[in-house]
């Protein structure tokens, strides 16, 4: 009996010196409970791919090898066509009809900007990082910069914190040495590394060498090595035809369409690796998520955040 119990036991310390190799390898899995506060969320942004150009291509290989190390949101939708909707839908919880104005990525003007409630006022701290941009807050910007792909300089109850808070990008590596990373960091790569232009699979193939040199500062500072942060990696819309209807479509719930599909990568410590979902999600959930995680009260949720599906069931988070 004693015999048996000491072979149980050695079988037991063997299989356990197996396991702990691969769950050390990945940055999700490492914490078997997820943590009761969480104290950062980081928002990831790519540009213009659909879910079938991403996800098991060839040009995405370090992209696909983190889906398999955490969790994928496999049904996962934009909101509307162009970019900017789908920025400031994303932050504000605005409904498709309300987001029109800003379906031809327009500069902020009068005419280009909302007063609408955002997550930016309801955090406890907050930074958007912006690859490329020169000045903060910057208003102007196309090619590299794009000021279309930075919400709060659009949002004009964040007129005197913009200018504070809305940073370069270089910023981010100076918070993450210093342990000073806000509650939520929305982070927007420079057009040529968010994979807007270059044409595919070379576009592919720059946010997949972005992401790969990037995303491990941020997983091995002490913000996630603590165990509270989590990161959502999405793209703001699907590549589809500029065909009439496209502009401006609402896309929140299409899952017919291919341009309305998105890859969407869930990494948190107590994200299980391989966690795949076929729920249907989308930005707004996003929104929703990531309000519960940093204890936002639901009633102050802005917009179809309060009723959009909720992600932290399905990646424990």
């Amino acid at each position: 009996m004693r015999r048996r119990r000491i072979t149980a036991a050695l079988l037991l310390i063997a299989t356990l010196a197996t396991i702990a190799p691969a769950i050390a390898a990945g940055p999700c899995g490492t914490k078997r409970h997820r943590p009761q506060r969480w104290k950062h969320v980081v928002w990831i942004w790519f540009e213009n791919h659909s879910y079938h150009q991403i996800i098991d291509s060839a040009s995405a290989a370090f992209i696909n090898g983190l889906t398999s190390q955490c969790g994928s949101a496999a049904n996962f939708h934009n909101l509307t066509h162009v970019s900017l909707g789908n920025y400031i839908g994303a932050v504000t919880g605005l409904d498709n009809a309300t987001l029109q104005p800003f379906t031809r990525d327009c500069s902020p003007s009068a005419s280009c900007e909302t007063s609408a409630t955002s997550i930016f006022q309801q955090v406890s701290s907050w930074k958007a990082y912006m690859e490329s941009m020169t000045t903060n807050c910057q208003s102007t910007g196309f090619v590299g910069y794009a000021v279309r792909h930075n919400p709060p300089a659009y949002l004009t109850n964040l007129a005197s914190s913009c200018p504070v808070f809305d940073v370069p990008y270089t910023d981010l590596q100076t918070d993450l040495a210093n342990d000073t990373l806000p509650s939520f960091a929305f982070i927007t790569p420079n057009t040529v590394d968010d994979g807007h232009d270059g044409g595919d699979p070379v576009s592919i193939q720059n946010s997949d060498a972005w992401l790969a040199a990037n995303l491990p500062p941020i997983l091995n500072s002490a913000a996630y090595q603590h165990g509270r942060t989590a990161i959502f990696i999405t793209w703001d819309e699907g590549e589809g035809p500029s065909a009439p209807g496209f502009l401006g479509k609402d896309c929140s719930t299409n899952t017919t369409d291919e341009d309305c599909h998105i890859p969407t990568i869930v990494v948190s410590p107590s994200t299980r690796p391989g966690t795949t979902s076929t729920k249907l999600f989308n930005h707004y959930s996003l929104l929703r998520t990531t309000e519960e995680m940093l204890h936002v009260k639901r009633r102050m949720f802005p917009g179809l955040a309060r009723t959009a599906p909720s992600m932290r069931k399905t990646f424990h988070l």
